[in-house]
């Protein structure tokens, strides 16, 4: 019997695609199980607004992610572009002259659009500033160094929102209507579909830029090995900026939907935000874009099944101590890590 004629038996594996849909629907599933068993008749409630709260962790978490995942840096700033990117949302708001619900579905998706533009623009902006006159002069210095420094900048953009505008919470104008549609058997707050759609959008629309783009695949090789890339020709300066900016405009619109979710915001309300949103990132695992989604819905359906279970006060302990357990067991996170060479 020759070598050849032993037919060797290949392992059929399922395509990464479709395990990711079904880990994505098992976890869905879950999750809905784990909420609706202290209330079966709040279950797509209580589910659905775990998918809001984790969509907006998600949105902050992804800047996060992408900062550390390019330069290792822990942007502790990025909760306070979060807030910033709320009050200019509101600012917006005012300027035009719309201060209560819009029934008008043209003219609604018109004014968000506009807030969305001006808000996401703005912070994106500031986090290239931020980058530019904090971080960059420290790219070489010890790591304690931009560390220290980008707590600073949280501390001064919170005290610029203190000082210049509001030392106390602030009621924003909920502009889209407080209404429930139906979808099949399943019944959704118009705020809440909204809030996820944006945010899976948003999510989408990264993916595509970072894998299908010159400027993504910039920001790919840059944060896999950033010597290598800068021989290649990529803009190492232009490309981590471009990060920032991203991550600061994803952090704007989700101040945006902050303004519209819970009507309110406050100088520091970019604190528990920014550390639930980096947990989230830690969670699904630093520098993995795709983890810090998850970790974002995970974080978020702990909150809400807390609450359900009679523990909200104990929320943060519950997130805390998940956290704590996913690195005990694996500690690259739930997707493991993605980082990039130090410079």
């Amino acid at each position: 019997m020759t070598a050849e004629s032993v037919a060797i038996p290949r392992q059929r594996r399922w395509p990464v695609p479709s395990r990711t849909a079904l880990g994505i629907l098992a976890m869905a599933v879950l999750g809905y199980v784990i909420v609706a068993i202290p209330a079966p008749a709040q279950g797509t409630e209580q589910f659905v607004n775990a998918l809001t709260i984790g969509a907006l962790y998600a949105l902050i978490a992804l800047g996060y992610t992408m900062v550390y995942g390019i330069i290792e840096l822990i942007n502790f700033a990025h909760g306070e572009i979060f807030m910033i990117g709320s009050f200019v949302a509101l600012i917006v708001m005012r300027s035009l002259g719309f201060t209560e619900t819009i029934h008008d579905p043209v003219v609604l998706s018109g004014v968000l659009f506009i807030i969305f533009a001006i808000s996401m623009v703005t912070v994106g902006v500031l986090g290239i500033v931020i980058e530019r006159f904090a971080y960059r002069p420290l790219r070489n210095a010890p790591r304690l160094a931009p560390l220290i420094t980008a707590i600073g900048v949280s501390f001064i953009l919170q005290n610029v929102v203190f000082v210049g505008y509001s030392n106390s919470v602030v009621t924003t104008p909920k502009l889209i209507p407080f209404d429930v549609i139906h979808i099949g058997p399943l019944s959704i707050r118009v705020i809440n579909l909204f809030v996820i759609t944006v945010a899976v959008a948003l999510m989408v629309a990264l993916h595509i830029f970072t894998t299908r783009t010159r400027l993504g695949t910039a920001m790919r090789s840059t944060a896999m090995d950033r010597e290598a890339a800068a021989l290649m020709g990529v803009d190492i300066n232009r490309a981590i900026a471009i990060t920032f900016f991203l991550g600061a405009a994803l952090a704007g619109a989700a101040g945006v939907v902050q303004t519209q979710y819970l009507g309110t915001t406050v100088f520091n309300i970019g604190f528990r935000a920014g550390l639930f949103a980096f947990t989230a990132a830690v969670l699904g695992g630093i520098g993995n874009t795709t983890g810090a989604a998850l970790g974002g819905f995970v974080i978020g359906f702990l909150e809400v099944a807390s609450a359900a279970y009679g523990f909200g006060r104990w929320s943060e302990a519950v997130v805390f101590t998940t956290l704590i357990l996913v690195l005990i067991f694996r500690p690259n996170g739930l997707l493991g890590q993605q980082t990039a060479e130090r410079a």
